[in-house]
């Protein structure tokens, strides 16, 4: 497999999963300025949506969308723990939790990389996030997970959405159970060599 990503992008959610997972994988770094991948090559012809991630499987289709990577590599090892049995609620209730991240963490402070954003339009969108993260941090300083006490995929995405907050400079410190979460998953062996094979650690 080869996983196209731009480092700290949401892509590093597929990266840490497949880690987690010890899949053997390629990675491509893609300019997303530029639409170039680090080989040269056109980005666009492997993701006409021009985002990352995208994941070429083995056969030479292209699967995308986190929420959609994360499922896909967590039942290629069903027995991983990542993702529960489909058809059980707990499978429902991390499902619930990707969508949850992605139309609430992800779309909201993806649109504060737009140069284009005002002041006003950021001030209204990091209001509406924090109420997201005061709701994350009541859940979490009562489990050390999302779904309790196992680490998921959805874990793995709320990890690298909030990650952003840094680069927004957007204060944690209100929320000190996010913050020790965010610490905790950070220490994961998994999450480390991803972010190290993205350029992220020293």
């Amino acid at each position: 497999m080869k996983l196209y990503y731009a480092p700290g992008a949401c892509s590093l959610a597929a990266h840490i999963v497949l880690c987690e997972l010890d899949l053997p994988h390629e990675l491509v770094k893609v300019d997303l300025k530029t639409h170039i991948t680090e080989h040269g090559g056109d980005f666009y012809k492997v993701n006409p949506k021009g985002y990352v991630p995208a994941l070429e499987l083995d056969d030479g289709q292209v699967l995308t969308e986190d929420a959609v990577l994360l499922q896909y590599l967590a039942d290629l090892k069903p027995g991983s723990g990542l993702l529960p049995p489909a058809g059980s609620m707990e499978r429902w209730r991390t499902l619930e939790w990707l969508n949850f991240i992605s139309s609430e963490l992800h779309k909201g402070l993806g649109t504060l990389f737009n140069p284009a954003v005002t002041p006003e339009w950021r001030a209204v969108v990091i209001a509406r996030v924090e109420t997201r993260l005061a709701y994350l941090d009541r859940l979490l300083a009562e489990q050390g997970y999302l779904s309790g006490n196992d680490f998921s995929v959805a874990d793995a995405y709320l990890f690298t959405i909030v990650s952003w907050t840094g680069v927004m400079q957007i204060d944690l410190t209100p929320w000190p159970a996010l913050v020790a979460y965010q610490a905790r998953v950070a220490a994961r062996p998994a999450v480390q060599e991803a972010m190290r094979s993205e350029g992220l650690l020293k």
